[in-house]
């Protein structure tokens, strides 16, 4: 398969995100196209990571069937026969959106991340360790890393255009958005954690943490949109080696991370863009951490000669 940096379609372009590229169908509609671009320390890498676009919109749309009794979504399809059936502008870029793109509906964006978090780690440790507190809020005393957090920690975050999104309290979202609409987004949120946690442990894989984006319809429905529970927005461990006291291992880009920052040390990059050029190494170490996620969570390997 030929890594995707970029998709050039018949189709409005809204926008170029870090990964994925949007486009406008209609009043009623978009495309979402996930790239193979990756990112790290808020810097897009200059070379892509083969079936990386194809495994985030595969496993998503396997996560809305799953989900399909627990919230309504966005998804229509991400079939790309269906896809050109309903659009049928795109028959000719077939090769752009096969595998990697979802036809969904149009939502007004809710302008926060809806941050679950059922083990502590990432920025919400750093925090802690540093403070005791997550978004300025007192956490129990004694955690350790990677600690299991029962019950699980609704935690918004204002959503960033560029850099880091920033962690928020719930009465900060509460002012932004109404007390009401915050609620429901976190009974929604708190209930779509439980239903992936649940699954992904049966498959055992941990879902430390995961972000989710909702959008609201013209008819004022709160749905699930964008990505969900894919090793881009969530931190999947394995059950069989999970130890608290430190990191985890991890289901994503950990080894990428783990290359810049030998890099950043050596004094051979900056941490600002452009990064160092990619080894084939680290590229296929990604890759193949991309397909093992998804193979785990479903419990199928991707067809990769389907996509290819």
């Amino acid at each position: 398969m030929t890594a995707m940096t970029h998709s050039e379609l018949n189709l409005p372009l809204i926008a170029r995100g870090k990964v994925r590229d949007v486009y406008a169908v209609d009043a009623d509609r978009l495309l979402l196209v996930a790239s193979d671009r990756v990112s790290a320390f808020d810097v897009v890498m200059a070379e892509p990571v083969p079936f990386k676009g194809v495994v985030l919109t595969q496993i998503s749309a396997w996560w809305f069937r799953q989900l399909k009794d627990v919230v309504d979504h966005h998804l229509i399809s991400a079939d790309a026969d269906e896809i050109i059936a309903a659009v049928p502008a795109l028959a000719a870029q077939r090769d752009q959106i096969n595998g990697r793109a979802m036809l969904c509906k149009r939502t007004k964006v809710v302008p926060f991340e809806c941050v679950v978090r059922g083990y502590i780690s990432g920025s919400a440790w750093k925090e802690y360790a540093a403070q005791g507190t997550l978004a300025g809020e007192a956490l129990p005393a004694g955690l350790v890393e990677s600690d299991r957090l029962d019950p699980p920690i609704f935690s918004p975050a204002t959503k960033a255009e560029t850099g880091h999104d920033e962690n928020v309290t719930i009465a900060q979202m509460a002012a932004a958005l109404g007390a009401d609409e915050t609620a429901r987004l976190e009974r929604l949120s708190r209930a779509v954690y439980g239903r992936v946690r649940d699954v992904a442990a049966t498959r055992g894989v941990i879902i430390a943490d995961t972000k989710f984006e909702f959008g609201k319809t013209p008819d004022g429905r709160i749905i699930l949109i964008d990505e969900v529970a894919t090793p881009d927005s969530s931190r999947f461990w394995p059950a069989d080696v999970y130890a608290p006291g430190g990191p985890q291992p991890s289901f994503d880009k950990q080894p990428l991370r783990d290359w810049l920052d030998i890099e950043r040390k050596a004094g051979r990059w900056n941490g600002e863009a452009p990064a160092p050029a990619l080894p084939e190494s680290v590229i296929a170490a990604m890759s193949a951490r991309y397909l093992e996620a998804f193979e785990r969570v479903t419990g199928e390997a991707l067809d990769t000669g389907r996509f290819g």
